[in-house]
């Protein structure tokens, strides 16, 4: 290993994803910086995202249970029959966490030997590559399959919980951040998290290392008097946890009270019918538009022209619930002031009337009042703006947390190389 440039796989869940930007950010400027990294993703990857780059990123990427089954059980089979010993150590290894892992579920157990399988599928798949380390994106089954295929090469891996993954599904999970050479926290709220789960792991192991976003320059913000509505954008996946049921609910109140509004939303998923329903029976034909899914150029082609941003996050019936929003980071990053539900994670992006505006989640009430103070006082848009998107740059910026995520996969790696025998060959191949 070169150790100004470092053999990287990086393992997603979908990758590319539509929803899941900051996967592909970090790849494009590890490369940038020089870094060599193959990508895999457990699902196929998503295409038609708007970017000719993006889709040649789809093209190389190595696909574990999109290519079916069949093809994933031969693949493992090979290898099983080409390093015996090494194919052995993993399901071994899978085997014994099924049986004694007290964090995982008894319905969840065998899923734990199927990810064993697929890393030896991935392992057959990306045999002749050289790789030193594999870092996954949500700590399910990405984490498991990289841990898994780690163990099979006598290399490190890392990973970056997010939400749903860590809030619903911690089957392993302390396994894995114990066994991980570190653990990538998007908040100092998720450090404190795996601290409590694990207070025996070094702290010097679970660094602060933001989802980062690009920062565009500073968009000039127009005083409000030309007579036109003002201008609600949201953005995210239809789904409870983001909270857009308050926002139609309190777009009605807004309505009613002759608020001169309109509002557009963007994303798609299960609850649009329940959401679509829900606008047609307040009546708001001319005040709200779903969008659907749209492309990240699209996107911020409409943050640039909002004058509000609103994701009034909250806690789902389920128990899942934001980390920090990505989104959230791009509208603060684009000037555009940014409403928020508060939750304790989201708190350290939006700080209640320095950087953005938060308000009690699932209150349609406070929401609607929070809407019609900003949109009625530019000078305090205007000052939320400067402040998050300054924020944002010294905090959550790519350059910044890909630095940082450089800084600890050479530590991970050096602490490996210390403590291991030289002959890496020896231990990955029977």
């Amino acid at each position: 290993m070169s150790a100004s440039n470092p053999r990287l796989l990086y393992f997603g869940a979908r990758l590319p994803a539509r929803s899941e930007t900051f996967v592909y950010r970090e790849v494009f400027e590890l490369r940038k910086r020089g870094w060599q990294v193959l990508v895999a993703s457990v699902h196929t990857p998503e295409r038609g995202l708007g970017s000719v780059k993006l889709d040649r990123l789809a093209d190389e990427v190595i696909c574990i249970y999109g290519s079916g089954w069949g093809r994933l059980f031969r693949d493992a089979a090979t290898t099983c029959f080409a390093s015996p010993r090494a194919s052995l150590k993993v399901l071994r290894r899978a085997v014994l966490d099924a049986v004694t892992g007290r964090s995982v579920p008894l319905s969840k157990r065998p899923k734990l030997i199927l990810h064993a399988i697929a890393a030896l599928a991935l392992e057959q798949r990306c045999r002749d590559q050289i790789v030193d380390h594999v870092h996954a994106h949500m700590s399910h089954v990405p984490t498991g399959i990289a841990m898994y295929w780690a163990l099979f090469r006598g290399i490190t891996f890392s990973f970056t919980g997010h939400a749903a993954d860590l809030f619903r599904d911690q089957s392993l999970l302390p396994a894995k951040v114990r066994r991980a050479a570190f653990v990538a926290c998007i908040s100092h709220w998720h450090q404190r998290f795996y601290q409590r789960l694990t207070p025996d792991v070094d702290s010097a192991r679970l660094p602060v290392v933001r989802c980062g976003v690009d920062v565009p320059p500073p968009r000039h913000q127009e005083i409000h008097d030309d007579g036109r509505p003002f201008r609600v954008l949201g953005v995210g996946r239809l789904v409870e946890k983001k909270g857009f049921e308050i926002l139609v609910r309190a777009l009605g109140a807004l309505r009613d009270r002759q608020v001169p509004v309109v509002c557009r939303i963007i994303g798609d998923g299960p609850d649009f019918p329940v959401l679509n329903e829900l606008a047609r029976s307040l009546e708001l034909g001319e005040v709200l538009q779903f969008l659907g899914a749209r492309s990240n150029q699209e996107v911020k082609e409409e943050m640039q022209n909002c004058d509000l941003f609103v994701l009034p996050c909250r806690r789902a019936e389920s128990g899942d619930r934001d980390g920090i929003p990505v989104v959230l980071m791009e509208a603060m990053a684009a000037s555009v002031p940014v409403i928020s539900g508060d939750i304790e994670t989201i708190r350290e992006l939006v700080q209640h009337d320095r950087t953005g505006w938060m308000v009690e989640p699932d209150n349609v009430q406070q929401l609607g009042a929070a809407i019609e103070l900003l949109l009625g006082d530019n000078a305090r848009r205007e000052r939320l703006s400067k402040a998050g998107r300054e924020f944002v740059q010294q905090e959550f910026s790519l350059p910044q947390n890909v630095s940082r995520l450089a800084t600890a996969f050479r530590a991970g790696l050096a602490a490996h190389d210390t403590s291991r025998a030289p002959a890496r060959s020896s231990e990955v191949k029977a």
